[in-house]
């Protein structure tokens, strides 16, 4: 959520970075609420302070013996008048928090302006080398089945479109994957957790799930319950409307779950295999920091995510995404894009996003400065470490041998007790 200072202090300046995230919303209906709100405090003070007033009038003339009707009758006009004005004030309140919890974060001013992914920006490349191996250039659609890893249309058939069941040495294969990922950062400084996967209204408006991605979330019929779309939001919220010593930062927290997405708009959009599924696995990493130490942490946040794809020898590439791209809660964000020679293409298989205090402030997550200062708003940074469908198509397509074969990566042989999977 945005700082209600800042826009009352630099509205054009808001309105101007809303604009650079391609988005025709503006703060004009906030700044005029705030005004008319802070109109009516001095209202009701001013109007409290007669009432005041005409009370001790009337306690007096009351032990005089005089007449009081008249007095009375304008203290009643005034707390008629005060509890108009308070339900005005609540009523704009409400509008104003509403308005507020549909705007988007503000882009850093390093963030690149731009509309869509074409105006991203790579900063690097990782392993050219490995480009060079031997491949088939198979999607993983048409060499998993073969190699019966993967049944789509029995996940079609038990649930519907965009689910799948892996099996065999292709469900050996993802918790291989998912095992690895948990190691490398817990040996990075994460505490690994295990969080609900159901969670009420409050998680996902703290983390800017809703109200406005509603329509991508999977609801419980019967309770107002969500299923997680990322861990990201049961991570976040265990610290909601909590205060915390300065020394407790920075937290950070990994966990494997299970995500849920309807995919909202995306009818008609990678259809084919698992890049785009309704129910999938992912490591979320989630930091929560000091505001001084953010962009340290942000850039230690990628380097993780990317340490699990180095290690498993894949090439990537690390974009930071422009203005018109980035999450909703972003005010920064580097995507991680590896390299599936079976479509000959980089696809993103992480997002890895400083929020700034923009989810704090909506989760209401403070810390106490050492020195005793004023509470004030946590950083909260979150990205994936890695999302477990993806690396698995990845590992697929960048190491087939043959249409019978896929070498297992040499840092996934201990998990898996084989060096290669085959169609016996």
């Amino acid at each position: 959520m945005l700082d209600i200072r800042v826009i009352r202090e630099q509205p054009q300046w808001v309105n101007d970075q809303l604009q650079r995230r391609d988005i025709s919303l503006s703060v004009d209906r906030v700044l005029a609420i705030d005004v008319r709100r802070r109109e009516i405090l001095t209202q009701e003070e001013q109007l409290r302070a007669e009432r005041n007033v005409l009370t001790k009038r009337i306690a007096t003339a009351k032990q005089a013996g005089q007449d009081t009707t008249a007095v009375q009758a304008q203290t009643k006009v005034l707390a008629e008048t005060i509890k108009s004005l308070e339900a005005e004030k609540d009523a704009l309140a409400e509008e104003q928090s509403a308005i507020l919890l549909e705007l988007p974060n503000l882009p850093l001013e390093t963030v690149p302006a731009g509309k869509d992914e074409h105006d991203n920006v790579e900063l690097r490349r990782w392993g050219n080398e490995f480009l060079q191996r031997p491949q088939l250039n198979q999607a993983h659609w048409d060499l998993a089945p073969a190699l019966g890893l993967i049944d789509f249309e029995r996940g079609v058939k038990v649930a519907q479109s965009r689910f799948s069941v892996l099996r065999g040495d292709g469900a050996k294969l993802a918790r291989a994957l998912a095992q690895l990922m948990l190691d490398t950062h817990a040996e990075h400084g994460y505490e690994e957790m295990n969080p609900p996967l159901l969670v009420n209204p409050s998680s996902m408006q703290g983390t800017g799930q809703l109200p406005k991605f509603g329509p991508d979330l999977f609801k419980c019929q019967d309770d107002d319950l969500y299923l997680i779309p990322t861990a990201e939001v049961p991570l976040t919220n265990l610290y909601r409307d909590e205060d915390m010593p300065e020394a407790q930062l920075p937290v950070q927290m990994a966990a494997l779950t299970p995500c849920f997405r309807r995919e909202a708009g995306s009818a008609g959009k990678d259809t084919r295999g698992l890049i785009r599924q309704h129910q999938f696995e992912k490591v979320e990493l989630v930091h929560l920091t000091h505001p001084d130490r953010s962009v340290v942490a942000h850039a230690k946040l990628v380097a993780d995510a990317e340490r699990i794809l180095q290690l498993l020898e894949l090439p990537y590439r690390v974009m930071k995404l422009c203005t018109g791209d980035m999450g909703f809660s972003a005010a920064s964000c580097l995507d991680i894009e590896v390299w599936l020679p079976g479509q000959q293409a980089y696809r993103e298989i992480s997002s890895c996003s400083n929020c700034w205090d923009f989810q704090a402030r909506r989760a209401n997550i403070k810390f106490r400065p050492a020195d005793g200062g004023k509470l004030q708003f946590v950083h909260t940074l979150n990205g994936s470490g890695l999302a477990v469908g993806r690396t698995w198509v990845a590992v697929l397509e960048n190491y087939q041998v043959s249409e019978t074969e896929v070498l297992v990566p040499t840092v996934l042989q201990p998990y898996l007790k084989k060096s290669s999977i085959r169609l016996d």
